[in-house]
């Protein structure tokens, strides 16, 4: 599901409230073995873009 997500989120990234939405979705529908690496994956290609929408979606994630 990771690789899902890097392809999905790109696909996205055009609109804040789409990517907010799928980026959701993408953090309960990855392993949580993966999840550290999807937050850096997406701080990477997104932080400039949604740190705030980064921010609040990976802090809701348990840890």
């Amino acid at each position: 599901m990771l690789e899902y997500a890097k392809t999905i989120l790109p696909k996205v990234s055009f609109s804040e409230e789409l990517f907010r939405k799928e980026l959701v979705k993408c953090i309960g529908w990855v392993e949580p073995d993966k999840l550290e690496e999807l937050s850096d994956w997406c701080f990477q290609t997104f932080g400039e873009l949604y740190p705030d929408i980064l921010n609040e979606a990976f802090s809701n994630v348990a840890a």
